[in-house]
C-alpha cells in the first residue's frame, strides 16, 4: 500500500477566511512597500475596509461633480478603461467622438461656424486645466501683439472676480501673470462688471466672468461686462477680450435661459470652459475649452508629434490620460439631447427651490443664492448668538450629509454661508430629508450651551480676566462635561 502524504506550506492562508488570515491581522507599512506579495483577496478587504471609512459621494453636498450615471454608461467606461486616449493612430473612433464632443459643445455655445466648419476646442481633465490652456492663448496672443508694437510685455494681468475659483489664481502665479480682483461686498457676491472694466489697462489680457460662482451659484453679467469693454476698446485701441468660466453654469444656462447672452454671441468672448464632470453629467475627470475661431488660439501652442505612428496636433498639460471620460460625455450628450438635459436641469431647479423653501420655514436662516443660476442653495444664519454654519456643518455628519461651510473672499470675509448643491441624483425625498435634519440639529444646538455663553460665564464664574486661549479651552471642556454628566443624570438608558 502506498501512503501518501500531504505537503505543508510555510504558510497556507488559503484554508483560512480572509479576516483569520495572517495579511489582514497585522497591518502593514503604510509609507513604504511591503517586502512580500499578499493574496489579492487579503489585498482587496484591507482597502475596501479602509475606503468604508469614507463619506457617501450622493449625500456629499460640497461637490457639484456628478456622483451618478446610468448602468449603461458605466459598462462603456469599464470596457475603454485601458485606453491611452493620445494613442490617436491606435484609438481613432475615440479621438472622432472627442471631435464630435467639441463641435456638440461648440454649437451649443453659439460659435459662429459655418455649415462644414470645424469647432476649435479640447477636452481636458477639467476645467482647471481647459483655464490654464485659454489663459496661456491670451497671454501669448498679448504678447505678440505688444512685441510686434515695440511695447514691454513682460507684465501681463488678468482682471477677475474675488470669488473665481482657486485655478485662477493657480494660473497666475504659475505663469506669472497678475491677478487683479474685483473686491465683492455684503449683498453683491459676484464680480461687479463696471469695477472689472475699470480695472482693465493695456496689459490686460483678458477680462474673466463666472457663469456660476462656485459661493452662490450666480451668473456675472457678461453682457453688461461686454457691452463696458466694447467702449473701452473703442475708445482706448485696445482689444480686451473676454474668457467665461462656466465650468458650472456652461451645461444650465443653455438649456434653462436659452435667451440669456453669455456665450459667442458676444462679440469679445473668445473662449469657453466648462466641466463635462459637473453639470455635463459625467464622473470627475472631464472639462472641455472652445475657442471662437481659430485665430484666437495661436498655432504656436500647439505640438505636433508623430511617434505614436501619425502626425498628432496637441495642446494640452498633461499628456496620457484616459478615454473612459471622453467616452462617457458622448454618450450623455446622444443618450439626453438637449430635452434630457433640460429636463434634468428644470428638475435640479425645482428640487433647490423646495430645500430653499423647508430653510425659509424654519425661520432661521438668510438665503444668500440667487434663484435663477446653478440650481444651489447657500444660506446663513440670521442670529450669530448663539451657534454657527460651522457648528451646523459639523453636526449634519452626523445623519451622513457633507453640506460645506465657508467664508466669503474679499471684502465679504465676514460672511459666513453653508452651501447644498442639488445634482442629478438629489431627489425631492433627500431635500425633503435634509431639511428635517436642519431643524434636528437646530434643536439640538438650542438645547446645548452656546460656546460663546460658555466660554463667558466660565471666565465670569472664575473672575478671569487674561487667561491664555488652552485655558480658556480647557475651561470650556470642563463646563461641556458638567453640562453632559447633568444630562445623563436625567436620561436613562435601557
Amino acid at each position: 500500500m502506498v501512503l501518501s502524504r500531504t505537503v505543508q506550506a510555510a504558510s497556507d492562508d488559503s484554508l483560512h477566511s480572509t479576516f483569520a488570515s495572517r495579511y489582514v491581522r497585522n497591518s502593514l507599512p503604510r509609507f513604504r512597500i511591503p517586502d512580500n506579495s499578499i493574496p489579492k483577496e487579503a489585498a482587496y478587504q484591507i482597502i475596501n475596509d479602509e475606503l468604508m471609512l469614507d463619506g457617501n459621494p450622493r449625500l456629499n453636498l460640497a461637490s457639484f461633480v456628478t456622483t451618478w450615471m446610468e448602468p449603461e454608461c458605466d459598462k462603456l467606461i469599464m470596457a475603454a478603461i485601458n485606453k491611452n486616449y493620445v494613442d490617436m493612430d491606435e484609438y481613432p473612433v475615440t479621438t472622432e467622438l472627442q471631435n464630435r464632443c467639441v463641435n456638440m459643445i461648440a454649437h451649443l455655445f453659439n460659435a459662429p461656424l459655418g455649415e462644414s466648419e470645424t469647432a476649435v476646442g479640447v477636452g481636458t481633465v477639467g476645467s482647471s486645466e481647459a483655464i490654464m490652456l485659454a489663459g496661456l492663448a491670451f497671454k501669448r496672443k498679448w504678447q505678440n501683439k505688444m512685441k510686434a508694437l515695440g511695447k514691454p510685455y513682460d507684465k501681463p494681468n488678468i482682471v477677475t472676480g474675488a470669488n473665481v475659483q482657486v485655478c485662477w489664481e493657480k494660473f497666475a502665479r504659475y505663469f506669472e501673470v497678475e491677478l487683479k480682483e474685483v473686491k465683492l461686498s455684503e449683498g453683491y457676491y459676484v464680480m461687479d462688471p463696471d469695477k472689472a472694466a475699470e480695472m482693465v489697462d493695456e496689459n490686460t489680457i483678458c477680462v474673466a466672468a463666472i457663469l456660476g460662482s462656485t459661493l452662490n451659484g450666480e451668473y456675472e453679467d457678461v453682457k453688461r461686462l461686454n457691452d463696458l469693454l466694447v467702449a473701452k476698446n473703442a475708445e482706448t485701441g485696445w482689444d480686451t477680450p473676454i474668457h467665461v468660466d462656466a465650468a458650472s453654469g456652461g451645461f444650465i444656462a443653455p438649456f434653462l435661459d436659452p435667451e440669456l447672452e453669455w456665450d459667442f454671441r458676444l462679440p469679445l468672448v473668445k473662449s469657453i470652459n466648462v466641466s463635462g464632470h459637473k453639470y455635463g453629467l459625467v464622473y470627475a475627470g472631464i472639462g472641455w475649452v472652445i475657442w471662437r475661431n481659430k485665430e484666437d488660439l495661436p498655432d504656436e501652442l500647439i505640438f505636433h508629434i508623430n511617434y505614436l505612428g501619425a502626425d498628432q496636433p496637441t495642446f494640452t498639460l498633461n499628456f496620457s490620460k484616459g478615454s473612459s471620460q471622453i467616452i462617457a460625455q458622448y454618450y450623455q450628450l446622444i443618450r439626453l439631447g438637449f430635452e434630457g438635459y433640460k429636463n434634468i436641469m428644470e428638475n435640479c431647479q425645482e428640487n433647490a427651490m423646495v430645500l430653499k423653501e423647508g430653510l425659509e420655514k424654519t425661520g432661521r436662516f438668510n438665503i444668500v443664492s440667487k434663484d435663477n443660476g446653478v440650481p444651489l442653495v447657500a444660506f446663513s444664519l440670521k442670529d450669530h448668538s448663539e451657534h454657527n454654519e460651522f457648528e451646523i456643518s459639523d453636526m449634519l455628519r452626523r445623519f451622513g450629509w457633507i453640506v460645506p461651510a465657508y467664508t466669503m473672499p474679499p471684502d465679504a470675509q465676514h460672511i459666513t454661508v453653508l452651501r447644498v448643491v442639488i445634482r442629478e441624483d438629489f431627489s425631492r425625498t433627500l431635500a425633503e430629508r435634509l431639511v428635517v435634519d436642519i431643524e434636528k440639529v437646530l434643536h439640538e444646538l438650542d438645547t446645548l450651551p452656546a460656546r460663546v455663553n460658555a466660554k463667558a460665564e466660565v471666565c465670569e464664574e472664575k473672575g478671569i480676566v487674561n487667561q491664555t486661549e488652552l485655558d480658556v479651552q480647557r475651561r470650556i471642556t470642563d463646563a461641556w462635561k458638567k453640562f453632559v454628566a447633568e444630562k445623563k443624570k436625567t436620561n436613562g438608558v435601557c
